[in-house]
């Protein structure tokens, strides 16, 4: 019963990437592609943003006092009722209403997060790769349902009709979670929190935050503004920026699966360097193509560059921490999601300064920073015996 549920669980990854992928999927429905409110946009990310910090706060009450039956369920009700309530107050209600909403879209999403990361430890503690790499594949999955569900209802539906449509998955999670009962924490949970907070405090867990911080920063930064983007630099219409979104999400899971095949067989700084190479190349691309065709290849080979790095960190956070905690997990990835939504925030306030172009430079520079803290993280750890192996790994991918 308690795999069973772990493996529920785990499936709820799949409608975590519906939820942080559709705010950038959204913004072409609202009508932002036709004006340059770049400043509103970054307003809306900022919201999300917020949303997620304060799900870090929502989501240790809910586990500690109410179990992770509960903090699913409720993340799943509140996921749904902020799609419904954005629907309700989508154009012509003043933005700020909308700001609401992603506020509330971050909360449940960081909240579902969290109880994830608790529920899975069963089956994470017994098969860490296949977990790591089911999660972020069904993750990879939500992201290109929601952008090909909404590139095909762009003119088909009304924007609230497909708000609604997408209200239904939440829901039905929530259904399927009320249905199984979790165990609650262990009673060593304390001694274990205790050992968390020294981890969470040593300059490696922080530089892994940063990593993420960083990383994610980058990955969505292309994501929440690719479809503006592509419309108003390129004047490519709606729904075929949001496919060439879809495109985008595929190279990452497409990527992320060859990464771990590679990752046994070739120096890990190699992949590393040569994804950031790939990943600059493509911005490159996305920022000075003047044609379709050059911005699919932009984007492919911005996806595929992005694409390593995930599972190198991971491999590294299972090296550094072997003793699972969901909640050294979840507050190093809290941050990291944080950084995913102040990237594209930030863009937009630049954006307002210096022109919609500018917003494929941030990534180039943010993979630079992977790079840079990437390379800080392999110092501080060398000297215990963790530094990156530069030969192929006997065992496989962590």
């Amino acid at each position: 019963m308690r795999a069973r549920g772990s493996r529920r669980a785990l499936a709820g990854f799949f409608l975590s990437g519906m939820l942080f992928s559709f705010f950038g999927s959204i913004l072409p429905s609202w009508g932002h592609h036709l004006r340059a409110d770049y400043q509103t946009i970054g307003a809306l990310f900022f919201s999300a943003s917020l949303g997620i910090i304060v799900s870090m706060w929502a989501s240790m009450w809910l586990l500690e006092r109410k179990g992770t039956g509960l903090a699913l369920v409720t993340s799943c009700a509140l996921a749904s009722a902020s799609l419904l309530y954005l629907a309700a107050v989508s154009p012509p209600s003043p933005s700020w209403t909308r700001m609401i909403g992603f506020l509330l879209v971050g909360v449940s999403g960081g909240v579902l997060h969290a109880a994830i990361f608790q529920a899975i430890s069963p089956i994470y503690q017994h098969s860490p790769a296949a977990t790591v790499n089911l999660g972020g594949t069904l993750f990879g999955l939500g992201c290109m349902v929601v952008s090909l569900l909404i590139s095909g209802a762009f003119y088909l539906y009304t924007v609230p009709a497909t708000l609604i449509l997408l209200a239904v998955v939440p829901a039905l999670f929530a259904v399927l979670y009320s249905r199984i009962r979790y165990k609650p924490a262990p009673k060593h949970h304390t001694r274990l929190l205790a050992g968390l907070i020294t981890d969470v405090r040593s300059p490696t867990a922080v530089l892994f935050a940063l990593l993420l911080f960083f990383q994610f920063g980058n990955e969505w930064a292309i994501a929440g503004w690719l479809p503006l983007f592509l419309v108003q630099r390129l004047g490519i219409s709606p729904v075929k920026s949001l496919l060439l979104l879809t495109v985008y999400w595929a190279a990452l899971i497409t990527g992320r699966i060859v990464a771990q095949v590679l990752m046994p067989h070739i120096r890990h700084t190699l992949l590393l360097v040569g994804s950031m190479l790939l990943a600059m190349l493509g911005c490159l691309i996305l920022a000075l193509t003047d044609i379709p065709f050059g911005a699919m290849i932009g984007t492919i080979c911005t996806g595929l560059g992005f694409a390593s790095i995930y599972p190198l960190i991971l491999e590294k956070i299972g090296d550094r921490f072997p003793h699972y905690h969901p909640g050294l997990y979840n507050g190093i990835f809290s941050l990291a999601l944080t950084g995913a939504f102040l990237a594209p925030c930030i863009l937009g306030y630049v954006a307002a300064w210096a022109g919609v172009q500018i917003v494929m430079l941030l990534p180039l520079f943010g993979s630079v920073m992977v790079l840079l803290v990437f390379t800080a993280l392999w110092l501080q750890t060398r000297p215990a015996g963790y530094g990156i192996r530069t030969e192929p790994s006997p065992s496989g991918p962590v």
